[in-house]
């Protein structure tokens, strides 16, 4: 069943949104109120993204925007899309081991990913189901898409999350505060407190050692801190902005460099592994990856987090063959 707002308009770029939950709902929202791409919002639950899609809808004449966004519970109206965005899966719960929980989420993205390619083959891809790196792996495969158009989004993510804590922290506005996260998306993630400054001055000149490693632990739990507090439910706000944020970078084609979880064959001397590095994305997608300079334990701490990656891979290949 589908319900559509109005008909398309050719002129603008399409988004397709797979699972209207919180998160796919908060990209939604924001990416309508940007008002220069109309919006699919796909989930398997009947009535959810037809109705998220038309609250959003009439909020346009308060917000002022005239974004088309239409939800739906088949791919059709998703034809040709530029951009997909798959937040699709579920999150673990009471009694469900780590496999179970890998083998459910690689079945969700793999089915969603064949159902995107088969109507928009064109399109850029970026993943947002958990474990992210690993989803990542599974979306390539399945779409055969090369790998500048299936990406992670994590690393936006993280670097939000490290650059509030330091403005927090120094009390400076966020907009003077620049930070970069490298790694899988979790809590063996790098912060990487060298490169990260406040108005060009690294925060390691601005702030003791013991100040700076306790920011940079905060920030790789800063999911889980979330939901302790949340108690139900994750965070959907922060992760929602860090996607529009990759997708004005694509579709706008910006050329920004940002932190995102993409395939490295040989960069950082990690190979064939999904892994958060700084890219430049435009409109081809990824367009260059940065293999930047590391120190000795900077660069053994990376490698530990692509190990945590290749383990999850390593499993999904196990659970895969069972």
């Amino acid at each position: 069943m589908s319900v559509s707002t109005s008909a398309a308009r050719n002129a603008r770029p399409k988004v397709t949104i797979v699972g209207a939950g919180m998160v796919g709902g908060a990209v939604a929202q924001l990416l309508a109120v940007r008002d220069y791409a109309d919006i699919v919002l796909i989930d398997i639950v009947e009535g959810l993204p037809q109705g998220k899609a038309l609250d959003i809808l009439e909020s346009g004449p308060v917000l002022g925007f005239d974004t088309l966004i239409e939800g739906a519970n088949t791919y059709e109206s998703s034809a040709g899309s530029d951009l997909v965005v798959i937040t699709s899966g579920i999150a673990r719960k009471a009694g469900m081991s780590r496999d179970d929980l890998l083998k459910t989420n690689m079945g969700i993205v793999r089915a969603v990913t064949e159902q995107v390619v088969n109507v928009s083959p064109e399109a850029t891809i970026v993943v947002v189901s958990n474990p992210l790196d690993a989803m990542c792996h599974v979306a390539l495969e399945a779409s055969g898409f090369p790998k500048e158009r299936v990406i992670g989004q994590a690393g936006v993510l993280d670097t939000a999350r490290f650059r509030t804590f330091i403005a927090q922290e120094l009390d400076v506005s966020v907009r003077d505060v620049t930070a970069f996260v490298l790694g899988g998306h979790g809590d063996t993630m790098v912060p990487l407190s060298r490169y990260s400054t406040v108005a060009g001055i690294p925060i390691t000149e601005l702030l003791s050692a013991e100040r700076v490693k306790a920011l940079e632990e905060r920030t790789a739990i800063g999911g889980a801190e979330i939901v302790g507090l949340l108690k139900t439910g994750s965070a959907y706000a922060a992760p929602g902005a860090s996607v529009v944020g990759m997708i004005d970078a694509i579709l706008l084609d910006q050329r920004r460099v940002l932190p995102c979880s993409v395939l490295l064959q040989g960069e950082y001397d990690v190979d064939g592994l999904y892994v958060g590095v700084p890219v430049k994305l435009g409109r081809g997608g990824v367009e260059h990856i940065y293999d930047i300079p590391l120190t000795h334990l900077e660069r053994e701490a990376l490698h530990k987090s692509a190990a945590a990656v290749q383990e999850l891979v390593d499993a999904m290949s196990r659970l895969g063959a069972a």
